[in-house]
């Protein structure tokens, strides 16, 4: 059995940490409001836009553009790794990380060359010494702004555009409700083409100037909404895995600091049964001598 003084140390610290998981998982608490919120908003708008590309060039003849034109013969893959900037979140890096290896496999698996953009520290600080990373955005995981997202758009569509990659896809962290965050690939170039068929193929629209400019107007629109529903998502993703995670954490300081002043009380039972055991054995031993 340990000593007391070693399971009132052990006590001690896990009473510290204890309180840093309290701390942890009220903090998250009061910022999952907002950002479920927020994720839950963007997503109508994303969607919007995204239907609006895929109508679009369903009801026009012959469109020519890069947003649905796959590229077999580029050899390169783009693949954007959303995770945290901080730890504490149970298996929310984890799984995007896994997720993101996998993608990159399947990518090598096809001859291709995955290329690695990520956001978030602790996918930079993994994927680091394991791989080349092409670029990085870091700082603001749980607070992702629109600006950042138009930046990290317009980087990673200059890629595409300009034939560095065939193909772009985005890891992340889609928020479902407070107990349930499930990781998703998104293929976001080029865009999954559907013609429309019957009447509905017939041009509903007339363009000005034409159909391509429309898409050239509506591409980095797209681009920018998706990574942002994304953004706001996996940040939502990340707090409620981070107030889960934190919450279990106290319960089982709690759990193991009942456990460690249950042994602490035996020891102390068991320290005092001895002494007790000494002084009548040492009473005893008085006596018969006189």
């Amino acid at each position: 059995m340990a000593s007391q003084l070693a399971l009132k140390s052990r006590i001690a610290s896990t009473s510290s940490l204890s309180k840093v998981f309290k701390a942890q998982e009220m903090i998250a608490s009061a910022h999952i409001a907002r950002a479920k919120a927020l994720a839950l908003s963007s997503k109508p708008y994303a969607e919007a836009v995204y239907s609006a590309a895929r109508n679009l060039v369903s009801h026009v003849k012959d469109v020519d553009h890069p947003i649905f034109k796959r590229d077999e013969k580029n050899p390169k893959s783009a693949v954007f790794l959303v995770t945290a900037d901080r730890g504490m979140a149970g298996a929310y890096n984890s799984n995007a990380i896994r997720k993101g290896e996998e993608l990159m496999g399947e990518i090598e698996k096809k001859g291709k060359e995955p290329l690695l953009f990520t956001f978030g520290k602790r996918g930079e600080m993994y994927f680091g010494p394991r791989r080349k990373l092409e670029k990085s955005w870091g700082g603001h995981s749980d607070n992702p702004s629109s600006k950042q997202a138009e930046e990290i758009a317009n980087a990673l569509l200059s890629l595409f555009l300009n034939g560095g990659a065939g193909e772009l896809y985005l890891v992340y962290t889609e928020f479902i409700n407070l107990v349930s965050q499930k990781v998703r690939v998104l293929r976001l170039l080029p865009i999954e083409l559907v013609k429309a068929s019957g009447p509905a193929a017939d041009p509903l629209y007339e363009f000005e100037p034409d159909a391509e400019d429309a898409l050239d107007a509506l591409l980095p629109r797209y681009i920018a909404s998706r990574i942002f529903e994304c953004l706001l998502s996996s940040a939502a993703s990340e707090t409620a895995s981070r107030q889960n995670a934190m919450h279990a954490a106290t319960e089982n300081a709690k759990s193991l600091i009942k456990d460690l002043t249950v042994s602490l009380n035996k020891a102390r039972q068991a320290q005092i049964t001895q002494e007790l055991t000494e002084i009548i054995s040492s009473a005893d031993a008085l006596s018969k001598k006189k």
